[in-house]
């Protein structure tokens, strides 16, 4: 690894940021947060960034907005510290979701969110599995957007499990090219859901179109918040198999009432990936998280190194 760069974590996911440094043979340069009286925040980064290649590590998770504000204010320390360049390290974009202007007179939370983070210093953003991938062209600064699939599929390949009758299953046409990846590295067939979303936290899952009929299912999606469109696409899929049913996700928020959701699903088992930091009470007996620190680390040798991340983008 180079000598010339500097690693920092936001208050969102201090762990991850460390396993990464770990695996990149690098200290976690410290920094502090602190808070006003009148409720603003003040961030110091407490390591030499001048002419260094600076990476800023967090996560847009619950608060979000406290963890978005905190990103933005160390981006700027960085820029204002003469910092050669500075990358925003964001595993879980949660402002991904508002990507288009469905309803009247509302916002398109992606794009500004983007444009924030390129005006508060970052010349580059690190990222995985965005809720869509048009999200990737409202950056005007290159962004490399990492896929979790081929982790997720050599966790299925490895286990004990028999993938002979096994198919995997989209809870929306949306994610049905993600499913389709999945499927394709473990070598079985896939299946997408045809959803309907009534609000926020309530979907309709009419049919699936695929055969789903005795056999065991794998449900992959992006990421589960309150569960609701897992709850339901799962639902419809033991109407038609009796064989095992498992979920998998990139981004386990698990938010809401996801937990009793999930924990009343009979589940055979739920994997995700560590882009969320997980509470104690978040830990389901058949939870098992799949580390993607290595693959940030690696996208992050590449990029100091002058070397082609590609083929971290499309999970080979």
């Amino acid at each position: 690894m180079a000598s010339d760069i500097t690693v920092f974590s936001g208050s969102a996911h201090q762990q991850f940021a460390q396993q990464m440094c770990q695996l990149l043979g690098v200290e976690l340069s410290p920094s502090s947060t602190d808070r006003f009286s009148n409720d603003c925040l003040q961030v110091q980064l407490q390591a030499n960034c001048r002419r260094r290649d600076v990476y800023i590590v967090q996560p847009l998770v619950p608060p979000v907005q406290e963890n978005l504000v905190e990103l933005l204010l160390m981006l700027d320390a960085a820029r204002g510290a003469s910092a050669a360049h500075v990358t925003a390290v964001i595993p879980h974009f949660s402002y991904a979701r508002s990507d288009k202007k469905d309803a009247s007179r509302i916002s398109i939370g992606a794009r500004l969110v983007a444009d924030l983070l390129v005006a508060s210093g970052a010349t580059r953003v690190l990222t995985m599995a965005l809720h869509s991938p048009q999200v990737h062209g409202f950056f005007s600064v290159p962004v490399d957007h990492l896929t979790a699939v081929h982790e997720l599929a050599r966790y299925f390949a490895a286990s004990s499990r028999d993938l002979s009758n096994t198919v995997v299953v989209s809870p929306d046409l949306g994610n049905a090219k993600v499913a389709t990846q999945l499927a394709r590295q473990l070598g079985v067939p896939v299946a997408a859901g045809q959803k309907r979303r009534l609000a926020d936290d309530k979907v309709v899952i009419d049919s699936i179109v695929g055969d789903v009929v005795g056999k065991d299912v794998i449900v992959l999606d992006d990421e589960i918040a309150n569960g609701g469109s897992m709850a339901e696409i799962v639902r419809v899929v033991k109407e038609q198999t009796s064989g095992s049913v498992s979920i998998a996700c990139t981004h386990g928020l698990f938010t809401g009432q996801a937990i009793e959701h999930l924990g009343s699903l009979e589940l055979d088992e739920i994997v995700t990936t560590d882009t969320v930091p997980l509470a104690a009470d978040k830990q389901l007996d058949n939870l098992t998280v799949c580390s993607v620190a290595p693959l940030f680390a690696e996208a992050v040798r590449r990029t100091n190194c002058g070397e082609s991340v590609s083929t971290l983008f499309n999970g080979h």
